[in-house]
């Protein structure tokens, strides 16, 4: 297994945010409409990108949004390294902590991480989601 995390654009990324976070859906529903402005980070597992996830400066904050990895990579580590890559960017960036709207589904995931709930629950698409947080300095 040969892992790589790079920069990506927008486009190479929208094909995995629609097959695993909102498939049902039309495939520009998976945009958000600060793509332009965001930073784009996809894993590759020997050059096929698998796992993707984007960063978006909100003041002292840094936001992600629209992380997904490909099912038949879940569940290896992958979206970890992922995620702990985007970590260590915002700290390198002297941000003040790093949030976002998690499915409730994947709470316990985002908790290994250090992330707490910050909200109450609130629904989009009838999924349940809470803000979480965590504090990087």
């Amino acid at each position: 297994m040969s892992i790589e995390i790079k920069s990506v654009a927008i486009d190479q990324i929208l094909d995995i945010r629609h097959q695993v976070l909102w498939p049902a859906k039309s495939p520009d529903f998976v945009k958000v409409p600060e793509d332009d402005n965001g930073m784009h980070f996809g894993l590759y597992d020997s050059n096929k990108l698998v796992s993707v996830i984007s960063l978006f400066p909100d003041g002292r904050r840094m936001r992600f949004r629209k992380f997904a990895t490909l099912p038949a990579y879940q569940n290896k580590g992958l979206g970890s390294q992922l995620l702990q890559f985007v970590i260590d960017t915002a700290v390198e960036m002297e941000y003040l902590s790093i949030w976002c709207d998690a499915r409730v589904s994947a709470l316990s995931f985002y908790e290994k991480f250090g992330f707490e709930k910050c909200s109450e629950s609130f629904l989009k698409e009838d999924i349940a989601y809470y803000k979480i947080e965590r504090i990087l300095r």
